[in-house]
């Protein structure tokens, strides 16, 4: 149970690195000062989120992971040439943040289906909660920004 716990884990660490990552090249990447400012926010939650995961794992006697995974890479790979191919247009960088959030989404979601210990399952869930908001804030930036074009 405790390597089935600490696997689990270490996936949502990389996927969290991925959407930290992803949500720091979307704040190098877009014109508006308070989108820059709300992706370099989210880009500080995920971390925080990183840290919980990582001081879990410790916890339960497991070794952290310590980055995000090669799909992520990629993905951030795609923001930064999206935002370079349509002179840093903020609306496909917000479709692209929220494509990303879609997978954190499906990623925590699929961690909780797991028959998760009473000891990990209450943060996976606090954190899931919160990829909820974050996906829910930034597909609501990007109907506002559509909408406005």
């Amino acid at each position: 149970m405790m390597a089935d716990s600490v696997s689990i884990l270490n996936e949502l660490i990389q996927i969290t690195k991925d959407s930290e990552e992803g949500f720091r090249t979307a704040a190098n990447n877009v014109k508006e000062p308070s989108l820059k400012q709300i992706f370099l926010e989210k880009a500080e939650s995920c971390n925080n989120a990183i840290t919980d995961l990582q001081r879990k794992i410790k916890e339960i006697g497991g070794t952290p992971a310590d980055s995000g995974s090669l799909l992520g890479a990629m993905h951030r790979g795609w923001v930064s040439i999206k935002g370079t191919l349509t002179g840093q247009d903020d609306l496909a960088i917000l479709k692209e943040c929220e494509r990303g959030e879609d997978v954190i989404k499906a990623t925590y979601a699929k961690a909780l289906k797991n028959n998760l210990s009473e000891e990990i399952r209450p943060l996976i869930q606090k954190q899931y909660d919160g990829v909820l908001k974050d996906h829910d804030t930034i597909r609501d930036l990007r109907d506002r920004y559509a909408a406005a074009q």
